[in-house]
């Protein structure tokens, strides 16, 4: 059960059930078992998946029905063609112009040099808004290892109000940093060729790994700065440029 306790989770909470209603024939989405509003602090009800697995450990046979699940998915029919990445993240490309106007974070945080930074700034600002972000297919926009579980032969994914369409390697390429931080697994081994997507991650994740805590996610910028220097690795990689330093 999930109740939402502030006036901004109230509504992400009403989007997700929306999505839940409207995505409930695919079989990597939890039933919907009941939903009550009372104008306040709404509740959601899904189907028990206690007793799923939820990696990690993460066996490669599990990373397969995940990549699996992903495109089953991304074959489905979106709830509202009208709710896109941009919808949700306005400002997903923007995370090194951030970075330009203040570096104090990305640099306190230990991402690189500030030699490296100014070095090769332009290039990842650059690739990082080519980033091809447009596309049909129905993303979950938010997997990572706490958000899914394996039941049998399924993948269900949980927390659906980030519904939206785009680039299916979208959800893809943003599993990967968390991925890499929990089964040692490269994302250039598994999505080689995305320079442009793995400099956007690197910057959305290393613009905000160094702001302040959020009280309400404890643990956002702690999985913000893991993730953000695995992207930064796998950016710099696909560019070309030495490794962060």
């Amino acid at each position: 059960m999930k109740i939402a306790a502030y006036a901004y989770t109230a509504e992400w909470l009403r989007d997700e059930h929306a999505n839940y209603v409207a995505l409930q024939s695919s079989p990597h989405v939890p039933r919907l078992i009941g939903w009550d509003d009372d104008g306040e602090s709404p509740a959601l009800v899904i189907e028990d998946l206690s007793d799923a697995t939820w990696p990690p450990p993460w066996p490669a046979s599990a990373i397969d029905r995940v990549r699996a699940a992903l495109d089953e998915i991304h074959s489905t029919a979106p709830p509202r063609l009208d709710v896109s990445v941009l919808t949700h993240l306005p400002d997903i490309r923007d995370g090194w112009a951030q970075v330009r106007d203040d570096a104090g974070p990305f640099l306190r945080m230990g991402f690189s040099s500030n030699r490296w930074m100014e070095a090769h700034l332009d290039e990842l600002e650059e690739a990082a808004k080519r980033a091809p972000l447009e596309g049909s297919a129905l993303l979950h926009l938010d997997v990572r290892s706490d958000n899914l579980c394996l039941r049998g032969e399924l993948v269900k994914l949980v927390d659906w109000n980030l519904a939206c369409t785009g680039n299916a390697t979208v959800d893809l390429a943003a599993w990967l940093p968390s991925l890499a931080h929990e089964a040692g697994v490269q994302p250039w081994d598994i999505l080689p060729g995305e320079a442009e997507l793995a400099s956007m991650l690197a910057g959305y994740f290393c613009c905000r790994a160094g702001m302040p805590p959020i009280p309400q996610a404890p643990h956002a910028r702690r999985l913000q700065l893991s993730q953000g220097r695995v992207a930064l690795r796998w950016a710099a990689r696909e560019l070309d440029l030495p490794p962060p330093a």
